[in-house]
């Protein structure tokens, strides 16, 4: 008998001998999740052409011989294979990177379904192509954030307590170890400058809180996209203290699109 079925999206795989694959897979009902397919690479029957990085599969696993640690894959069905995104290098550079910041940041066996959903959400809108996947990766950064308890403030200064909206300046120094943003008149000189307009804090402050469906249609300026952008991915990893190979990846390949 199987030890569990689940939808489950694939975040990362590695060869294990001649013939075996160790894949992490999110599942929806399981969370981070490792097992081993025997004879993947081997069987052209078994799961031909379908166990590739950020496609949507139904999978069976059963638990290993004498209780081992990995679960054994028995079977797996595509559901969303997202060719548009393994077409395009950038888009595959941001699923990349958002595969590994859950890769990095869950525990195994940690159900986490809301999660689930929004990965799955962003990775279909971004083989759609229909909202920048500039945009796309700001929303799933602050909403992952969030849903972790590790929400920016970005509504007052966090050192005066005073409210963003009665402040005159228009721009902000976001301090990463308080997590908020810091006034003018609060600001250290040491501080390291990541700085946000007061325009882009308003449009990142709907992303984090508002209506799911009504974020995923909101148009961010061009402006809040490149201050966004340089804001979460400094803030995400400073959280997950840790380097991500995938970020560096894809800050090369959009500096290499810009020049």
């Amino acid at each position: 008998m199987p030890s569990f079925a689940s939808p489950a999206i694939m975040l990362r795989r590695i060869d294990y001998g001649d013939y075996d694959l160790i894949i992490t897979f999110f599942t929806l009902k399981n969370g981070k999740t490792s097992v081993i397919a025997k004879s993947a690479k081997k069987s052209t029957k078994r799961f031909s052409g379908i166990l590739e990085l950020f496609s949507v599969l139904d999978i069976v696993c059963s638990t290993g011989r004498r209780g081992k640690a990995l679960f054994v894959l028995q079977e797996a069905t595509l559901k969303h294979p997202f060719p548009g995104i393994r077409s395009d290098i950038i888009q595959t550079a941001y699923a990349s990177y958002w595969a590994e910041v859950i890769n990095e940041w869950m525990e195994n066996g940690q159900e986490q379904k809301e999660i689930y959903y929004l990965f799955e959400h962003v990775l279909s809108e971004l083989d759609l192509g229909r909202i920048p996947a500039g945009a796309l990766s700001i929303l799933f950064q602050m909403r992952f954030m969030t849903i972790l308890g590790f929400q920016p403030n970005l509504s007052c200064c966090c050192v005066c307590q005073k409210e963003i909206a009665y402040i005159k300046e228009n721009n902000f120094a976001f301090d990463l170890a308080k997590g908020g943003l810091v006034c003018h008149g609060c600001e250290p000189v040491t501080l390291k400058k990541i700085y946000l307009s007061k325009g882009t804090v308003k449009q990142l402050q709907w992303i984090k809180c508002g209506d799911f469906s009504r974020a995923m249609r909101m148009k961010l300026s061009s402006q809040a996209i490149v201050e966004g952008l340089a804001f979460m991915e400094a803030f995400v990893p400073y959280h997950l203290e840790k380097d991500l190979r995938s970020l560096k990846f894809l800050k090369q390949m959009e500096n290499y699109q810009v020049s």
